[in-house]
């Protein structure tokens, strides 16, 4: 991935968030705006049962968002609101079991496996990796708690802050935050780039010839 592909991919995150909340404001109940809305649920969704079950999860997953559009575009999928909290809620709880998963027993943690596509890692490292997956795991559970108190408590408006505007940058610095941490607190670790890490999440190599 290069620099200018991941700007833009930054740059549609940013895009897609904004009309994300403009659109729960002005358009919830719509059924086109519902079925765009849901989306990353059912694509997230098809990713991981895809990759755990094979192909009858990633069918079955399918068939599910299917049936979900269909009664949406009915109007008989209920409140269009719940659907919405539904999804922030349910992304995160798979998020959170995703990254807790790996943590079990003598496992190399989910962030040790990203890592390990940019370089070997030492056992330092790999403790260091395990305590970043346990960090963001309890993020994710937090953030399951936090989209139905606030959906509970609050105005709808309120939680779509929170969903589509809050979210997105309490991760980026997490992520960021963590990087300046990261060598600060071990500074024998080799450096890389954030760069290199976005490469590492998404499958490919990392260029081990501009390291800084």
């Amino acid at each position: 991935m290069s620099r200018w592909r991941l700007a833009l991919l930054l740059l549609a995150g940013v895009g897609y968030a904004c009309v994300s909340h403009w659109m729960m404001l002005f358009h919830a109940a719509e059924p086109w705006a519902v079925v765009v809305l849901l989306g990353p649920l059912w694509l997230t969704a098809l990713g991981l049962a895809g990759s755990r079950f094979g192909s009858w999860g990633l069918a079955l997953a399918g068939v599910g968002g299917v049936a979900l559009f269909a009664l949406v575009l009915h109007g008989e999928a209920g409140d269009p609101n719940r659907l919405y909290v539904l999804q922030h809620a349910g992304i995160n709880a798979l998020l959170c079991g995703w990254f807790g998963s790996t943590l079990r027993g003598d496992r190399l943690s989910l962030i040790g496996q990203f890592a390990q596509r940019v370089h070997p890692l030492s056992p330092a490292m790999r403790h260091y990796t395990a305590q970043v997956t346990w960090v963001w795991t309890l993020y994710f559970a937090s953030m399951v708690v936090a989209s139905i108190a606030v959906y509970a408590s609050f105005s709808f408006a309120a939680w779509s802050v929170l969903a589509n505007l809050l979210t997105p940058l309490m991760v980026a610095g997490l992520f960021v935050g963590e990087y300046l941490v990261r060598y600060r607190l071990h500074p024998e670790f080799e450096r890389t780039r954030l760069i290199d890490a976005v490469r590492a999440f998404y499958g490919a190599p990392a260029d081990h010839t501009a390291r800084h």
